[in-house]
């Protein structure tokens, strides 16, 4: 018998994992002497040809690749799609 109280419940990973051509929506967080980070809980996607300025903006990237070891990769920018509400 199931508990229904608990059914369907799961936890979100703090070290999300990435595939290769997925297009995901992230939060520009920083910048680094590489150039601009998405931290995505305490997975960090490096992102290429990121406009200047971008920190503190939503934007959709493609990932080029994820190491599901380090929690590290690159993707690559295509759009602004917002700006921190903070």
């Amino acid at each position: 018998m199931t508990n229904s109280f608990l059914f369907g419940i799961g936890f979100r990973s703090k070290t999300p994992s990435f595939d290769p051509d997925q297009e995901i929506e992230l939060m520009v967080t920083g910048k680094t002497d590489e150039g601009y980070i998405a931290r995505v809980g305490d997975s960090i996607l490096h992102i290429e040809d990121a406009p200047g300025g971008a920190v503190d903006t939503r934007i959709r990237a493609r990932v080029i690749d994820f190491d599901d070891e380090t929690h590290r990769g690159t993707a690559r920018y295509i759009e602004t799609i917002g700006e921190s509400s903070f």
